[in-house]
This record gives structure tokens, sequence and C-alpha cells, in this order.
């Protein structure tokens, strides 16, 4: 009887979640043919504008609802200690104490912050460009080489397990089984006994543990970094590599000459695009250890400052410290668009 009731409720849970996602299809529909419609009855310019405003009018509106109003909030929150802070829609009051720049100081002197920091600049240094020197060397490697579909899928294929998954697994690569007598059940130190060498406590000991987690890290995007700029590299015209061999250049020369400054865009994009990625890495510290074990980092300190230790000025302070540092590579990022336009 136990076992039907479960399915029961499982059954309607189901069903319910079905009719929401219907009824959301539908009303989306509706507002898309409505809008259709609308901007049918009028001509010309004046058509062309009603049109724009129409589809694109709901968009900065949900903008606004969505990012920019809760970023708002999130500034103001900083400069308050925000134990009372109002969350209520279409308020900016805030009951709890304004204490200015008080929570950006505390980001350098409250214990384990200074850390926090130091494993964030780890991260932003080695995870793009490591994995984007790994991804260009294996777009290389086996660019018209023979079986290059099934290599490209074989290290694509860490991108489509998520974060917290490829943790897991990793975990289990890295598992130390505490006493160093015992049996390694994880595969490194199962390894490095059978080499003689003691087991190592690769996630429990900081700051080694964090460039363990920055393995995994690096180990997923490799496959984003590799995907597109083998892209890049079989865009490269033939009649370039044809001039470049005629006048006697291969091998690392036909790479450093020719390859890359063809695809210099891309490997811009590529980097750019996994620092902003990394600046916003949570779930890998947090389904590792929650960053309790001197391995988190700014994003997953946002989150344990804002709603573990309800902290949330602090929280907030380190939000806006994430939004200042991705600005300058987003900047970058479009003044190289513009460039290559």
């Amino acid at each position: 009887m136990f076992a039907t009731s479960v399915a029961t409720i499982t059954a309607a849970g189901t069903a319910s979640k079905l009719g929401t996602m219907v009824l959301g299809l539908a009303v989306f529909a509706v507002v898309f043919v409505g809008i259709l419609l609308f901007a049918s009855l009028f001509k010309g310019r004046v058509g062309e504008k009603v049109q724009a405003v129409a589809f694109v009018g709901p968009t900065l509106l949900f903008i606004s609802i969505a990012l920019i109003y809760p970023a708002i909030l999130t500034i103001r929150r900083a400069f308050y200690d925000g134990k009372f802070f109002d969350l209520n829609f279409g308020s900016l009051r805030s009951r709890g104490k304004f204490v200015g720049f008080e929570n950006f100081q505390l980001l350098w002197t409250t214990p384990g912050l200074p850390e926090v920091f130091r494993n964030t600049v780890f991260w932003v240094v080695l995870v793009p460009f490591l994995a984007t020197a790994f991804g260009l060397l294996y777009a290389t490697l086996i660019d018209r080489a023979r079986g290059e579909a099934a290599a490209k899928a074989l290290i694509f294929l860490p991108m489509a397990i998520s974060m917290v998954g490829a943790t897991l697994i990793w975990k289990f690569v890295y598992f130390y089984n505490g006493d160093p007598g015992s049996n390694q059940t994880g595969l490194l130190n199962a390894i490095i006994t059978k080499l003689g060498m003691d087991p190592v406590d690769f996630v429990g000991n900081a700051p080694g543990n964090t460039f363990a987690l920055i393995a995994i890290m690096i180990w997923i995007q490799a496959g984003f970094a590799m995907t597109v700029l083998s892209a890049a590299i079989k865009a490269i015209p033939d009649e370039i590599i044809e001039a470049a061999k005629l006048d006697g250049v291969s091998g690392l020369k036909m790479f450093r000459f020719v390859t890359l400054p063809s695809i210099r865009s891309s490997v811009i994009v590529v980097l750019t695009t996994i620092a902003i990625a990394t600046l916003k890495a949570f779930d890998i510290v947090q389904a590792s250890s929650g960053g309790k074990l001197g391995d988190s980092v700014l994003a997953n300190e946002f989150y344990n400052r804002s709603f573990v230790t309800q902290q949330p000025g602090l929280g907030a302070a380190i939000a806006i410290v994430i939004f200042l540092l991705v600005m300058p590579i987003i900047v970058f990022n479009v003044i190289q668009f513009r460039k290559d336009a």
C-alpha cells in the first residue's frame, strides 16, 4: 500500500509538472501570435518600429525585472549589514544598518577570505591558459588525422557531464582511505602505492586541493577549447597553407607563423569565455567540500556568506567584486570583435 501511495504521488507530481510546462508553452504561443498580429496592423517605417518595439520591449522588460533590478538591490545591500534587508518587490528600503564600505573592508580582514582570493587567482590564471593550451594542442595534432571524429568525441565527452557529475567522478579518482597502510581504492593513490610511495590526500590538504579541483575544470573546458579551435584551424584557407609549404615552412614554424596568427581571434574568445566561466566556478568546489577545506573561491564564498553564515552584506560585496573582475574581460572581448569586424 505504501508503494502504491508513493507511485500515485509521483505520478501526480509528474502530471502537474507536465501540465505547468504545457500551460507555459501555450501562454508563450498566445503572446507571440498576439505580437505578430499587433505588428501586422502597421505598415512602412512605422510598422518596422512597432515590430521592433513589440519584440524587443518584452525582452528589455524581463531583463530589467530579472537582471537590472536584482543588480541594484545587490549593490545597495553591499553598503548595509543586511540583517533585515527588505526584499519585497518594488521596494528598495533597508531596515539594516548603513555601514558604508565596511563590507568591502571585511573582504581583506575576515579570516579565510584572503585565501579565497588567492585560490581564485590560481583558478583564473591556470584554467583558461591550460585548458586553451591543451585544446589547441589536441586540435592541431588531430587535424585531418585518421579517426579525427572519434578523437574529438573522446575529448569533448566531459563537456556533456555536469560540473557536479564530473566532480563526483574525480572524487573517486582522488579518494584517500585515510590509513596509509590500507589498500587505496582511489585510482591515483592506488597507482602511487603500487609504485612504492605514500598515498596523498588530494582534496583534504590546502592549497594542494585547489590545484586538484582546477584539474577537474581543465578536464571539462579542454573539450570546449578543442571544438572551437579545431573549427578555426579548418577555416584557414588552403592557399595560405600551401604557400607556406612552398616557402619551406613546416612543423613548429607552420604553427607559430601560420596557424596561430590565423586563429588569434578564436584563441582570444576561448580564453575569455573560459576565464568568465572560471570566475563563476561554484559547482566543483561545492560538490567537493563546500569550500570548507581551504579550497573555496569567490563564487562559492558568495553563496556561503549570503545563505549559510547569514552575512548578505558581505555576500553582496563579493558579488560586486566578481562583477568588476568579469567586466574588463567582456570589454576586451567586445574590442577584439570590433577589430575583427
